[in-house]
């Protein structure tokens, strides 16, 4: 019975999501082009921009790594919190600029924005390949973690693989057609449910298993101190330097990750850009609830290891809680793999179809189709990947953030710096990259007890501003900093955007 009734309300709430999604498009035609699809026509207000982009935040990490994080390791998963925090505040004054760009140039992503600064089209499809190999290993992460979640709720009765499947197919079945704006529209109702499910989570663990908050962590700093402080307990080094360097870095890429991009440019003006990073922050506050949890299942189900830990809030619920109480948990943790798994099968698919498939000019005219037939094959790949050779694109996982970091001197510095040339910050993308794999695949991250990707960064900076200097000087580029640059007359305070509500 208990498995009928979850299942039940999971079934019901994938079928909303679908028909939510495919009614983002509603009375807006086929026609309205790449544009539209990619970024939403750049005409999302301040409410959808945040559900869309807190969704990128709050992914199937948020229940169950998070929470495996804390169980197993303590202090060290604050990192999360002080990167994204870190990162809103780059994002206040980096979102603009990126929106205003590429509104300016009619340009629709990161790939986009490198081949109009450098004027090179061959280095956005460059750039879509290497963010496409960074990209792939967190929509298989997302399926995973759908699965483990779907599984779990239903008690067993719907399969591993049945799971991974539906995370698919759910996703395929909106954002092909619906594209960004469906996106944001099913962000609305999974935000309502991670903010209903946690906070009520946040209230009823410590009253049911420990009589309140204050006996909860009298308990934690009594047998547990070590969770309590870096380098948390058996964290393999993931010490204060460990902390800041993570933070950093994960900061400045957040901001140029593709699936950020994307949110920036699909804002109505750049006023809701900085309007969200002031507000994004406030929904941070909701992770502390995970991670609390993960420190409560220490108590309630000891002894997990390897991926059981990243079941540890579900533990907690699941045979404690009503089939239907379980159902709706578990619909809101799916819907955070599903909304940002949309978002990056999306990204990979604006990526290829304008920067590779779109610069072959037989096939410039449907860009947007062939970004569509790009969506359902990374899908299709990293759900076939998933079933036979899981460990391939977890290989890839280990660089995806600290690889994607390597872009962040192409792109920010070279839309601030006109003398930063495209032999720089290619030369400067190569040694940095190819560091962060030596060391990552080397088992050598952390480095001296810092983060692999600050140590490639800072190299690729080095590299980048010696061949700068002394390198080959770009020639025939006689376009005026306007065309170049990101100004900062180009993106307008609140006075002088364009007004609007969602």
């Amino acid at each position: 019975m208990n498995a009928t009734v979850a299942t039940a309300i999971f079934a019901a709430f994938m079928v909303l999501t679908v028909v939510l999604g495919l009614l983002a498009v509603r009375g807006r035609g086929s026609g309205g082009g790449l544009t539209e699809w990619s970024v939403g026509g750049r005409s999302l207000g301040t409410v959808f921009i945040w559900v869309l982009m807190a969704g990128e935040s709050y992914t199937s990490f948020s229940y169950l790594g998070a929470a495996g994080w804390g169980y197993n390791f303590g202090a060290p998963v604050l990192y999360v919190l002080a990167y994204m925090s870190c990162g809103y505040a780059i994002g206040y004054v980096v979102g603009p600029m990126l929106w205003a760009y590429a509104r300016r140039h009619g340009l629709v992503g990161i790939t986009d924005i490198v081949a109009h600064r450098y004027r090179r089209p061959w280095l956005g499809a460059a750039v879509a390949v290497l963010a496409t190999v960074c990209l792939l290993p967190y929509i298989q992460l997302q399926i995973t973690g759908m699965g483990v979640v779907v599984s779990t709720i239903s008690y067993g009765t719907i399969s591993l693989d049945w799971a991974y499947f539906i995370g698919f197919a759910v996703t395929t079945g909106f954002v092909v057609v619906s594209g960004l704006r469906g996106s944001a529209w099913v962000s609305v109702l999974k935000d309502v449910l991670v903010i209903a499910t946690l906070g009520f989570l946040a209230v009823y663990v410590p009253l049911h298993y420990f009589g309140g908050y204050g006996p909860f962590l009298d308990r934690i700093v009594a047998e547990k101190p070590q969770w309590l402080t870096f380098p948390g307990h058996a964290s393999g080094g993931l010490g204060q330097s460990w902390f800041i360097t993570t933070t950093l870095i994960n900061s400045l890429t957040v901001v140029i990750f593709p699936t950020t991009v994307a949110g920036y440019l699909g804002a109505r003006n750049a006023d809701v850009l900085r309007r969200n990073a002031m507000y994004l922050p406030f929904y941070n506050v909701l992770l502390f609830v995970p991670m609390l949890l993960g420190l409560a299942a220490l108590f309630v189900v000891p002894g997990l290891t390897g991926a059981g830990s990243n079941l540890a809030l579900f533990k907690l619920v699941v045979d404690s809680l009503p089939a239907w109480a379980v159902g709706v948990i578990g619909v809101a943790a799916a819907l955070s793999s599903i909304v940002p798994m949309a978002v990056f099968m999306l990204v990979i698919g604006t990526m290829w179809g304008r920067s590779v498939l779109g610069a072959v000019p037989r096939l410039a005219s449907r860009q947007k189709l062939w970004s569509q037939v790009v969506v359902v094959v990374a899908g299709a790949l990293a759900l076939v990947l998933t079933y036979t050779a899981p460990n391939t694109l977890v290989r890839l996982s280990l660089i995806s953030y600290e690889g994607m970091a390597q872009l962040v001197p192409m792109l920010l510095l070279g839309l601030v710096w006109r003398r930063l040339t495209m032999y720089a910050a290619v030369s400067g993308l190569v040694a940095g990259f190819a560091l962060v794999c030596v060391l990552v695949f080397g088992g050598h991250d952390p480095v001296w007890g810092v983060n692999a990707g600050i140590v490639g960064l800072a190299v690729n900076m080095v590299v980048a501003l010696a061949v700068t200097w002394l390198g080959p000087r770009e020639r025939g580029d006689d376009r005026p900093d306007t065309e170049v640059l990101a100004l900062e007359d180009e993106f307008p305070r609140a006075g002088a955007a364009a007004s609007g509500s969602d």
